[in-house]
């Protein structure tokens, strides 16, 4: 018997979001989105707090399993779908990726969501965001100049860029000057060209408001 198509909890502006998708599309592998809106608070209904306690996106179904928090999903889809890995193989390697998606998952990311944003006065929050992106992209910068390739750790896509490229979203969204981060903007431009990003992009979901998808695309 076939398994029934994975299904993502998602949000279309949610980055960590938008990591899993395009994980699944570099890999090929279909499957339904549900989208939980954040603004409206809907992670917080009791439906999906029976399937996700932790009320955060994503939250991926696939394979009888229930997969929350990004990176143990990536982590999840590298082990069980080797095809088009997303790890290098050299340990050393492995590391250095890892090593990038904690700079953007837990340094840069947790510091400017929605949650910690609406703990400030409305008029903060754009200054706010704009420095923590800022300061925290400009680290990985400094270690893309150690190890970047055509992406971010060599010349393959890995979890590092399915992190990154969302992280760019926030950036723009909140106008990061990226001029002196050639590396970033480099691999923006590449990962840009592939399809798997392209159709994760925040303005291509489904639950994209026309309003905003018009604007993503003047």
């Amino acid at each position: 018997m076939s398994q029934p198509r994975p299904i993502l909890y998602t949000y279309f502006r949610s980055s960590c979001s938008a990591r899993v998708r395009i994980a699944l599309n570099y890999k090929g592998i279909d499957y339904d989105s549900r989208a939980v809106n954040l603004v409206k608070g809907e992670h917080t209904s009791d439906d999906y707090t029976e399937l996700n306690p932790g009320k955060l996106l994503p939250y991926l179904v696939i394979d009888g399993e229930g997969l929350s928090q990004s990176v143990a999903i990536m982590e999840y889809l590298d082990e069980v779908y080797p095809d088009k890995p997303l790890l290098p193989q050299d340990p050393g390697q492995r590391a250095k990726v890892r090593a990038i998606v904690n700079a953007i998952s837990c340094d840069i990311q947790p510091l400017q969501n929605m949650r910690v944003l609406l703990t400030l006065p409305e008029e903060q929050r754009a200054e706010y965001a704009c420095k923590i992106i800022s300061t925290g992209l400009a680290v990985v910068e400094r270690m893309l100049e150690k190890t970047a390739g055509d992406f971010c750790v060599g010349n393959q896509v890995t979890m590092a860029d399915c992190c990154l490229i969302p992280q760019l979203y926030n950036a723009h969204r909140f106008n990061v000057d990226l001029s002196a981060m050639p590396h970033i903007r480099a691999i923006e431009e590449r990962a840009n060209a592939l399809e798997a990003f392209r159709c994760a992009h925040w303005s291509r979901q489904p639950d994209c408001p026309d309003d905003l998808r018009s604007s993503a695309k003047n």
